[in-house]
């Protein structure tokens, strides 16, 4: 059995089984990671034209999808649960909710219904649906564009699906960080050359240094994320420090890093001093050094 599962209710089947059989999604079908499940609501409309839709009580422009065929569709299927409704007054989804529900996938799976024209009948959503998800502020013509978003965000996560396991964690929002910038061959191009640590072959460095990236990219791009997180930790400030990136970041950040630092480093000294070790020495060389002190910047 594929180790998780996504069912999606849908007036454009096709679209769906498009798109989760290309690319990475398409190889976790296959290497049956992942069985995403596309269930065409018209199969279940009335008459020979299978009409899902009827004109809204009290009048209005548009269509409205009716309760008959999406309750049918759904109850042939008896889909996994919770099922969610895709449209404006939903969750916003984002990537605290694609890891939630990467693990629901993994333990029976969970379903998604498209809507079309003017939504769904109130019914649907009062006695059918387990809740609703939204992309965003801003209006489709679908939902279909919206599941695949969430099948793509969620199907990283599955276990195996990456390949490369550390792939996803590294990824932006991963900890409420953006992701450090990637380089690649050639070193040089143009006069813009790739930094001497990531040519460097120091594996530690290398982290600290993605480390310290991804929080001054955060900084200046998204600085939000860095309030929702707590600030800058720690261990942090040093890696900041140790690649002089402290003076790049933005205010009010800049500031507290630079005084979080600076007491890291006062605190590894006279902690050195408590030890017998000598007189005071300069900032240090160390990582864990640097994190010997220091507070979360917060507003």
């Amino acid at each position: 059995m594929p180790s998780a599962r996504v069912d999606v209710f849908t007036l454009f089947p096709d679209l769906i089984r498009s798109f989760a059989s290309t690319s990475v999604l398409g190889r976790a079908a296959k290497s049956a990671l992942l069985m995403i499940n596309a269930h065409d609501l018209r199969s279940h409309g009335a008459g020979v034209h299978q009409t899902v839709d009827d004109a809204p009580f009290g009048g209005g422009a548009g269509m409205v999808l009716a309760p008959t065929a999406v309750f049918a569709c759904v109850e042939a299927v008896d889909p996994p649960r919770p099922l969610y409704a895709l449209g404006p007054g939903g969750d916003r989804f984002d990537q605290a909710m694609a890891e939630q529900l990467a693990r629901t996938a993994t333990s029976g799976g969970f379903s998604l219904l498209c809507g079309r024209y003017e939504g769904f009948d109130q019914r649907v959503h009062d006695h059918l649906t387990d809740g609703e998800i939204s992309l965003g502020d801003f209006v489709l013509g679908g939902g279909e564009v919206a599941a695949m978003a969430v099948i793509e965000a969620v199907g990283r996560l599955i276990p195996g699906v990456m390949g490369n396991e550390l792939s996803a964690g590294d990824e932006s929002f991963s900890d409420g960080l953006l992701e450090y910038p990637q380089y690649t061959r050639p070193a040089s191009f143009r006069g813009y050359d790739v930094p001497a640590v990531l040519r460097a072959g120091d594996h530690g460095a290398i982290a600290r240094w993605r480390l310290a990236s991804a929080v001054l990219r955060t900084a200046m791009l998204r600085p939000d994320l860095l309030v929702e997180r707590g600030g800058i930790r720690p261990a942090e400030h040093g890696a900041l420090a140790e690649f002089a990136l402290i003076d790049s970041l933005p205010q009010p950040w800049r500031e507290q890093s630079t005084q979080a630092h600076a007491a890291a480093v006062a605190a590894a000294a006279a902690k050195r001093r408590r030890r017998g070790k000598g007189q005071p020495t300069s900032p240090p060389d160390s990582l864990s050094d640097a994190m010997a002190s220091g507070s979360p910047a917060t507003d």
